[in-house]
């Protein structure tokens, strides 16, 4: 058996451990620069605010029903994650991270509901964190499973098996089904198809005619045939990409050069931690689409490494050559973005004849580099052209403190 354990609206979760007041209040996290809404407590929802709606369409609604409003802290979020998971791995015999806030859990030794409930009161009770656990024989049928326990359960558990399985396919809309999107689900319900269980027993021919293998896959885990297994060990990443909008609009060059040298630093800053290194870069920019009285402009460009590599110092130089062949500067540039693509294993870099780099004095310089701003902060030793200001600065006018990342963040207790 496959658990799915989905920490319950996560981000508002997040801001609500540190802060008792709020619980059972509507609670609502924005995205960058404040913009939109990317998460909702289930008071917020029943007050109609929806996903991805601007925050200034909801000011009134945040006014009449005084709703708390917070700025993204992916620090704090990161760090519950990280928490949250590694409790999980205490409790079974191996995990898949899905995401920052879902994992799949392996069942296969044994499961009952009493486990289940055990292990989410533990999160609960050591992190703060509520989460539901849905149980199945795949993942498929462990995602349908766990939408029932966030739903329609007191105890946030739910496990899937041959006597309610029929009855709850049979009620599950094809649309939430993991793998088919607004398209896929437009052309079943064109079809006649509105139920997980019609789409189960849908004619394999049709369905391998009308959509990929993956249409296929998805029927057979639906009938208990698995076809994805839990992966403990993830996949290298393809690609790395650290992108921000711009809390305001900006046209000086050397502010962009700030911002696309923060980015590629980060970039590879996480190449080294995942012991991985790039062949080529993307560097784009964006002019804001949303302002019609300003010219647009979109510009990206691909460049090449002769040898693979994780330096910042290589790295941020040919993001920031990237940079000076697309800059115009008569343009309001609203975001930017760096892309590492072409990753490889560290241990797999195929040496250039006609490299001239020391690359073992250069690994040696940034593992120093890393453990310093490890031990005491993030980018306490950084590239002199990441700047000293920020002034490309995405806007956090709401953002709480980081209780768990920063010393100077910790609460302070009175006895």
């Amino acid at each position: 058996m496959i658990g799915l354990a989905d920490c319950n609206n996560f981000y508002a979760s997040c801001e609500r451990v540190f802060k008792p007041s709020i619980r059972n209040k509507p609670v609502i996290v924005l995205s960058n620069n404040d913009g939109c809404v990317i998460a909702r407590s289930n008071e917020s929802k029943l007050l109609g605010i929806k996903m991805g709606e601007p925050a200034f369409k909801i000011k009134g609604l945040i006014k009449k029903y005084n709703i708390n409003v917070f700025s993204t802290n992916f620090a704090l979020y990161g760090d519950f994650s990280n928490r949250v998971m590694e409790i999980l791995k205490s409790e079974v015999k191996s995990i898949e991270v899905y995401s920052i806030d879902e994992a799949f859990l392996d069942f296969s030794d044994f499961i009952n509901a009493e486990r289940a409930i055990s292990i989410r009161e533990k999160v609960k009770r050591w992190t703060g964190i509520p989460i539901s656990i849905g149980v199945a024989p795949t993942k498929t049928l462990a995602k349908v499973a766990n939408h029932i326990a966030k739903k329609y359960t007191k105890n946030g558990v739910f496990i899937l098996n041959n006597n309610n399985l029929q009855r709850i396919l049979n009620i599950f809309p094809v649309e939430d089904l993991w793998g088919i999107g607004i398209k896929y689900a437009k052309k079943l319900n064109y079809a006649g198809i509105y139920t997980a269980l019609q789409f189960r027993d849908l004619d394999t021919d049709w369905i391998k005619r009308n959509f990929s293998i993956n249409g296929v896959r998805l029927q057979d885990e639906l009938k208990g045939i698995k076809h994805y297994s839990i992966e403990s060990v993830l996949p290298r990443k393809k690609t790395i990409c650290t992108t921000r909008s711009f809390g305001q609009e900006i046209q000086d060059y050397m502010i962009l050069k700030e911002a696309i040298s923060n980015f590629a630093n980060s970039c590879a800053t996480k190449l080294r931690k995942e012991e991985s290194c790039c062949s080529s870069i993307s560097v784009f920019l964006t002019t804001n689409k949303f302002n019609t009285k300003t010219s647009q402009y979109c510009p990206s460009i691909d460049l090449y490494f002769s040898t693979p590599t994780n330096d910042s110092i290589e790295i941020v130089s040919k993001a920031n050559y990237a940079l000076k062949m697309i800059y115009k500067k008569n343009y309001l540039y609203k975001k930017a973005g760096v892309i590492v693509k072409n990753i490889i294993s560290q241990e797999e870099v195929q040496m250039s004849l006609f490299d001239t780099v020391d690359r073992r004095k250069k690994r040696k310089l940034m593992c120093s580099v890393d453990r310093i701003n490890m031990i005491m902060g993030r980018d306490k030793v950084y590239l002199a052209s990441q700047g000293v200001q920020k002034r490309w600065a995405i806007k956090q006018q709401q953002l709480s403190p980081c209780y768990t990342t920063q010393f100077s963040d910790l609460l302070t207790v009175k006895i």
